[in-house]
């Protein structure tokens, strides 16, 4: 099977050659002279990669580029178009798309591009360090922002009317912590602490989490700390406790119309109770998938950081970054259109989705608790 001609193999060979490599050959030997210096010795001790695996992730790229630049745009695109939607609960869902968009715009298209022209960093240093930040700081604006859409729902569940109530000004607030966490922790790379560099199969940049000095493990450490093990703390917890106060408020609710020899205490017993298992189900769903997007790629960066990477193949960092990555196609679905009030503004909106959901009519029987409960 011949290589394509116009890919580095064909560069390095000077003349077309049967599948495979000399011995001796690395990863790196396709990076441009102009970024090597910024490769971690790490990667020298691989093979190159088989080509149809740089073809393979920049199709997926592009399908994970696709999705989720369409539902995050359907997401704002409905914010703004229907009033009832503009409440400070979805700005934080707003946030969220709004992180996500900027991540597949900014990173799908340059690695997609470096995956079809022969595997490699088709860019300048400065690029490959923008193209890392950029990921960073939408990365980390996203898993806070998800903290806070957490939070916000775990306060209207558990605390109802009790707790502090979310206005605008302390949505706007918590926006702008989210992008301030995120720019804050992807600023010192440029200044000396920590760096980013080429990673995996070299045709993209992120992190230097292979690096053993003080500089870099410090940084990463706090990196780890902060934007994922104290976010994940906070989301799951959240979602446990809402877990939680959901079969608790049922067994209280069973319990005294038990009491009071009552077949249930509310007319609409049967539609609350499929209403709270659907945010059970919703809010496992939510920390299980967030868990199996995230955890790859923090245990491969723990694993860097520990000095344990003698494992870390370029395949096995990239598989567990493209995963992170997905998560902000699936986010926008979630977060927002599965939820009942933006599938009314998709069929008043955008009819030509075919999504018909019906406006509900809450009687003067139907609780405040549950109307809380559905917004969530």
């Amino acid at each position: 099977m011949a290589v394509n001609s116009t890919g580095p193999q064909f560069a390095y060979f000077g003349q077309e050659a049967t599948f495979g490599y000399p011995a001796g050959m690395t990863v790196v030997d396709f990076v441009p002279e102009e970024i090597k210096h910024m490769v971690h010795q790490h990667w020298y001790s691989f093979p190159p990669v088989n080509p149809m695996w740089h073809y393979l992730l920049g199709v997926i790229y592009i399908f994970l580029g696709f999705f989720s630049i369409t539902g995050n745009l359907i997401v704002i695109h409905l914010y703004f178009k229907a009033k009832f939607l503009q409440t400070p609960a979805n700005l934080l869902v707003v946030n969220l798309a709004v992180s996500d968009m900027i991540m597949l715009t900014t990173n799908f298209p340059p690695f997609a591009y470096n995956c079809f022209m022969g595997g490699r960093w088709m860019f300048s240093a400065f690029y490959c360090q923008l193209y890392a930040a950029l990921g960073a700081v939408t990365g980390v604006c996203s898993i806070w922002s998800l903290v806070m859409i957490s939070w916000d729902r775990y306060n209207i569940i558990c605390n109802s009317f009790n707790g502090p109530k979310l206005t605008a000004g302390k949505a706007k607030m918590m926006c702008l912590f989210c992008w301030a966490m995120a720019i804050g922790w992807a600023l010192p790379p440029f200044f000396g602490w920590g760096k980013y560099i080429p990673e995996g199969i070299l045709d993209s940049c992120s992190y230097d989490y292979i690096s053993q000095d003080f500089n870099t493990k410090s940084y990463n450490m706090c990196i780890i700390f902060f934007d994922f093990c104290l976010p994940a703390t906070f989301i799951a917890g959240s979602y446990i406790f809402i877990v939680k106060a959901i079969f608790a408020h049922e067994a209280a609710m069973r319990q005294q119309a038990k009491k009071m020899n009552v077949a249930n205490l509310r007319s609409n017993e049967a539609e609350s109770q499929r209403a709270e298992v659907r945010i059970a189900k919703t809010a496992i769903a939510n920390v299980s998938l967030w868990l199996c997007c995230w955890v790859p790629y923090a245990i491969i960066t723990i694993q860097g950081v520990s000095g344990n990477y003698h494992n870390i193949t370029p395949l096995v960092t990239m598989l567990p970054a493209l995963l992170a990555k997905s998560a902000s196609c699936y986010n926008p679905f979630v977060y927002a259109i599965s939820h009942p009030k933006f599938r009314l503004a998709i069929t008043q909106y955008l009819p030509w989705f075919c999504v018909h959901e019906e406006e509900k009519k809450y009687d003067d029987n139907q609780t405040s608790n549950t109307e809380n409960k559905e917004k969530a």
